[in-house]
């Protein structure tokens, strides 16, 4: 079960794996200059946000995003493991194709990857980890973690979450039993 806390989810900056649709997993792929500016604007966005901790993934690509943020929030700053994207074994660096989805969904797994269950496990853990922080919380990690938010959150059909763009994340109330999500942006 996802704990029921406001938070904020953050998918790292763009990497140039994102571009090509490769399975980045738990490579230690850089963000490219794209990813460096989508990071610098959500850093504007998250100036005026109520964020007491931020907790990250600890490959290169998230911790880096959560730098930027923590530079305009001045605030603690927890790297937490089970945040990290997904192994996807020998499939890492691979274009995503017909064997991500039969990952997905159970029917076949790449030598030395994760199942898909147990990710989603792993990654749901890690987010409860961060949850027990003091809050609000911007989790910044990866696209495959945010899967177990929208699994967990009942949020509909799994779908990519862009590119550091903050997503705030605010638990059922009493009389609805859903969450409610709002995408931030900068006023321009």
């Amino acid at each position: 079960m996802l704990r029921r806390s406001i938070f904020y989810f953050l998918r790292h900056g763009e990497t140039d794996w994102n571009k090509d649709h490769r399975a980045q997993g738990q490579m230690d792929v850089p963000l490219n200059a794209t990813g460096i500016e989508q990071a610098k604007r959500a850093s504007k966005i998250a100036c005026d946000l109520d964020i007491v901790t931020i907790c990250t993934s600890p490959l290169k690509r998230a911790l880096d995003t959560a730098k930027m943020i923590q530079g305009s929030r001045r605030c603690n700053l927890e790297i937490i493991e089970d945040l990290s994207e997904c192994s996807w074994g020998n499939r890492e660096g691979d274009t995503k194709g017909r064997w991500f989805t039969d990952w997905k969904s159970g029917y076949a797994n790449p030598a030395g990857a994760e199942t898909y269950e147990i990710f989603i496990e792993r990654a749901l853990r890690g987010i409860n980890l961060a949850l027990k922080r003091p809050g609000p919380v911007m989790i910044v990690s990866h696209g495959g973690v945010y899967w177990a938010v929208q699994n967990y959150a009942r949020l509909g059909e799994e779908s990519d979450i862009p590119n550091a763009t903050p997503v705030l994340h605010e638990p059922p109330q009493p009389n609805t039993g859903e969450w409610r999500t709002s995408v931030l942006t900068q006023a321009s």
